[in-house]
Parts: C-alpha cells; structure tokens; sequence
C-alpha cells in the first residue's frame, strides 16, 4: 500500500520545494504540479508533490495519521 503524506509547502526554488509536516523538513519536487506557492498544502509521495489540497483536507489528515495505531 503506498501513502502520500499531507505537507505545506514553505519555500520554493525553481521547480524544487521545501515541505514542513510536524515540524519536519524535507526537498521535495514540484514537476508534476502547477502553481503550487508557498503556504500550499500538497500530498506528497516519493519525494513528489502529487496533488495540492487545501488547509482543512490536510488538519484532517494529519489527525486521522496521528491516531493511527503503532505496530
């Protein structure tokens, strides 16, 4: 099963991006997007932006991922 990770979007450079989710940074692409800009939320998966999403899709998500039981 694959999972993309809800994240904003804090800083852009070309077509490479900086995303936060829980304080957490990493780079991530933005080739299979258009008009992402900083404050976005986005999924991402394997270092892809996949999709944009808005600010309460990506509060209910985080949610849902932090209630999620450990194994």
């Amino acid at each position: 099963m694959c999972l993309g990770t809800p994240a904003k979007i804090v800083k852009i450079e070309g077509r490479e991006a900086i995303a936060e989710v829980g304080g957490i940074q990493r780079e991530v692409s933005l080739e299979l997007l258009k008009d992402v800009k900083e404050g976005d939320y986005v999924i991402i998966h394997a270092g892809f932006a996949i999709s944009k999403i808005d600010e309460e899709e990506a509060d209910i998500m985080l949610n849902i991922l932090a209630h999620l039981p450990e194994e």
